[in-house]
């Protein structure tokens, strides 16, 4: 997961491959309270990793129930009619999926609790599920806002005899999460007669229902409705465990690669057996509601097939064709519909969304406000979005997308990247995706294509001990990119052809180079790695130094690992330091910096850091032979330590490595489109 405060995707032209899926919000967090509420022990595969998962399983621990995670998979015993653990204060974050549904449960169980969230979950609504609540009889109070978390309840040990003889209402036009909590949490309730819940109003995001409705069904709880008005939950009705149950893929989570095959070609442009986007995990026999998504791609021009657990999508009509669509079916993924609209011919019209206006922010507006950015023209009301994308290429714009920490936003966005006008793109706090899915960039890099002249590359040259590495090591982490550290390659292959057995030398030159245009080496968490292997320490010792040499005398060698560096030129992007990055190896790169500081600096530096290891150390001597190190590098025949003729010298000798890196970073940003928003 990305975790940088801004991740820049540079102009994207192509897609195709596979993408595995992770399990559905939805789901995860209704099977879970549903196990918990449950007599017996239920295994749940393929649960979704994410932050509203994660506070959903804190919950169950702290209220008493007993919680095993091994992986994707957790088993979970239920508190099967037993009390629980109270009083507790409960976290959780900004998950509507745990709030509603935990609210509704605990104020029937019994017990003293307190449930928070984040402030924008004090934001969000609730007081339609309390109301509907407490015409039971459940005591439930507001610590902040009327109507909003914060919220306690306090029935001490028990609850009082509840009013069940007349229906429950419960307004529908707010937020199905609402009837979803009452469905769960009732049955706790049920006795010698059956309970009705009756909905006030229009019912929408009905497909969310009809989740719940089967997830009960596969917990022993059987609900029958009326056109969706009325719900009637039998007498007698008690949770019983399915044993395992498997966690779908998630359909929202569909919408965002369904679209990229809708909107990118691939490589060749020519429809093959590797075109397109396969999506594994999710079918066209989803129970979710969200996969009628495809019903709107292919409105608009996508050719997708499907079959159980996957999707193929191809791209269809182009430019994608404008719709006109009532989205109350498919509420969360409608917001790529959006986006999908600055490809489409003519004005797309999405209605009946109100409930955007009571999500993770208010999304009508966010979405209208990073689409004005990118350039297209937009029309919001109460319940619907209207957006006309820009005339031609050159009316898009490059833009920074705040993404108001809504997993969502940050996703749908990033499909901007595929403009005409070849534009970058981007995305703030990129690790709000961890809400649902925490790897959804990784997932996107795997299967998008671009021309690596397009893939940034900041070089930092410099001497031995100027702290190029330790400064482009820094850049990296900040900017989300890629790590090359040039002057380790030559000691990971004298390590490598030593334990494969080759003598460095002449005789052997042929199959080092061989081996080194597939070494599996990367450079992640501040070590090295060989393959599995952490060879960090062992190319560090003086003995690995020299053979590092040896192996750079060999020219064969040298050009394989020219390819090799290359290699590393992958998205989002690339920081490369050495002696020779910016004038050999990626001599067209945006920005080239080379680091320097006085002998005496570096001399001092190189000592503090030996003594800090407990190896006996000269200044003198060390400055003798950093200057010795100096000349010869400068005067060497193949790639003289210099700097490129564009690069910006930076004098480290005064500055500390966080100043250094902030001034890199400066010189980055001002090189780019939308550097405005980076400080945002």
């Amino acid at each position: 997961m990305y975790s940088t405060a801004f991740l820049d995707l540079p102009p994207l032209q192509a897609a195709a491959g596979e993408v595995h899926l992770p399990g559905s919000k939805s789901i995860s967090n209704r099977v879970l309270l549903l196990a918990a509420l449950s007599n017996g022990t239920t295994t749940v595969h393929d649960l979704l990793a994410s932050d509203d998962t994660r506070v959903m399983l804190d919950a169950l621990r702290q209220i008493g129930c007993t919680v095993d995670e091994t992986g994707s998979t957790v088993r979970i015993t239920g508190l099967g009619g037993r009390l629980p653990q109270s009083p507790a204060k409960l976290f959780l974050g900004n998950a509507g999926t745990a709030m509603r549904p935990l609210t509704a449960a605990l104020a029937l169980l019994g017990g003293e609790f307190e449930l928070s969230g984040v402030p924008r979950m004090h934001e969000r609504p609730i007081g339609d599920l309390i109301d509907a609540l407490r015409q039971l009889g459940c005591q439930i109070d507001y610590l902040g806002n009327d109507g909003y978390p914060p919220l306690r309840i306090a029935h001490g040990q028990g609850v009082p005899p509840l009013a069940l003889a007349a229906p429950i209402r419960v307004r529908g036009d707010v937020s199905s999460q609402f009837l979803t909590a009452l469905l769960m949490a009732l049955p706790l309730a049920a006795g010698t007669q059956a309970i009705v819940i009756e909905v006030v109003g229009e019912l929408i995001s009905k497909p969310y229902i009809a989740i719940t409705l089967q997830l009960l069904a596969r917990f022993g709880i059987v609900v029958e409705h009326q056109n969706w008005q009325r719900f009637t939950i039998a007498a007698g009705s008690r949770y019983q465990s399915p044993g395992s149950i498997h966690v779908e893929a998630d359909a929202s989570s569909a919408s965002y690669f369904i679209a990229l095959g809708a909107i990118a070609t691939s490589a060749t442009g020519q429809k093959d057996a590797k075109s397109g986007i396969k999506i594994q995990g999710v079918g066209l026999d989803s129970i979710q509601g969200d996969i009628r998504f495809v019903e709107a791609a292919r409105a608009m021009g996508a050719v997708i097939t499907g079959g159980p657990n996957w999707l193929q999508i191809e791209r269809g009509a182009w430019p994608l064709k404008a719709i006109d669509l009532d989205c109350n079916h498919i509420p969360d993924a409608a917001m790529t519909l959006a986006v999908m609209a600055l490809y489409a011919e003519g004005t797309t019209t999405l209605t009946n969304i109100a409930s955007w206006r009571v999500k993770e922010t208010d999304r009508i507006a966010a979405m209208a406000t990073e689409l004005r950015k990118l350039g297209a023209t937009v029309e919001e009301g109460a319940d619907y979005i209207r957006v006309t994308p820009p005339a031609q290429s050159a009316d898009w714009k490059a833009a920074g997308i705040h993404t108001y920490d809504d997993h969502r936003v940050a996703m749908c966005f990033s499909l901007a990247a595929f403009n005409p006008a070849r534009l970058p793109v981007r995305i703030e706090d990129p690790k709000c995706v961890a809400k649902t899915f925490p790897d959804y960039f990784e997932a996107l890099f795997s299967v998008a294509q671009v021309d690596t002249t397009h893939i940034p590359v900041i070089c930092i040259d410099g001497p031995t001990a100027s702290g190029k590495g330790t400064v482009a090591a820094a850049v990296a982490q900040r900017l989300g990119y890629r790590f090359l550290d040039s002057g380790a390659m030559y000691r990971i292959t004298a390590l490598a052809a030593l334990r494969a057995g080759f003598a460095i030398d002449a005789d052997h030159e042929a199959r080092i180079a061989t081996l080194a245009q597939t070494l599996p080496v990367r450079f992640e968490g501040g070590k090295v790695w060989l393959g599995s292997d952490d060879v960090t320490e062992a190319i560090r010792t003086e003995e690995a130094g020299m053979n590092a040499s040896r192996v750079s005398a060999l020219p064969a060698v040298r050009t394989a690992l020219v390819d090799l560096q290359h290699s590393f030129q992958r998205l989002p992007g690339l920081v490369a330091d050495g002696r020779d990055m910016g004038t050999v190896i990626f001599p067209e790169a945006p920005l080239k910096v080379y680091l320097t500081a006085s002998a005496a600096c570096r001399a001092e530096r190189r000592y503090k850091q030996l003594i800090s290891k407990g190896f006996s150390a000269n200044i003198e001597d060390l400055r003798a032979d950093l200057e010795a190190r100096d000349a010869r590098d400068s005067s060497r025949s193949v790639a003289p330590l210099k700097p490129a003729q564009d690069a910006l010298v930076l004098d480290n000798s005064d500055l500390t490595i966080e100043q250094a890196v902030e001034k890199v970073l400066a010189w980055w940003q001002e090189r780019q489109p939308f550097a405005a928003s980076a400080q945002r």
